[in-house]
């Protein structure tokens, strides 16, 4: 069996696939919409309050974790959902927790803008 050989077409296209899952993420959870917003607002205020660039790589990390996790909530509820049709308990209980991460991530994050923004203030 040989190993396969490295590719820039692969890669480019591992990007597209990257960017439509984002695309689809936005298109269909509504959550994404709130994080977008909120992310819009943030980086706003970031740019308008002039915060410094130890500041902003706060700013970021908080951002990303987020995203990740909101990213990853979603697609582990369509693999449930694809996985598992039907209601079963075990399902919603995973769903749960994994919406649940998502809500620690935005708690994170929320204090770390009051923290990162207060002195702007």
């Amino acid at each position: 069996m040989t190993e396969p050989r490295f590719s820039f077409s692969d890669r480019i296209k591992s990007f597209r696939y990257a960017f439509a899952g984002l695309g689809f993420m936005l298109k269909s959870q509504h959550n994404a919409w709130v994080h977008l917003a909120i992310t819009l607002l943030v980086i706003g205020a970031g740019l308008w309050l002039g915060i410094s660039a130890a500041d902003w790589r706060w700013i970021i990390v908080a951002i990303a974790l987020v995203w990740v996790a909101e990213t990853t909530n979603t697609a582990f509820e369509f693999l449930c959902d694809a996985v598992v049709p039907n209601f079963h308990t075990s399902v919603e209980k995973a769903k749960d927790i994994a919406a649940a991460a998502v809500l620690i991530c935005a708690a994170a994050a929320a204090v770390i803008g009051v923290l990162v923004f207060w002195p702007y203030l």
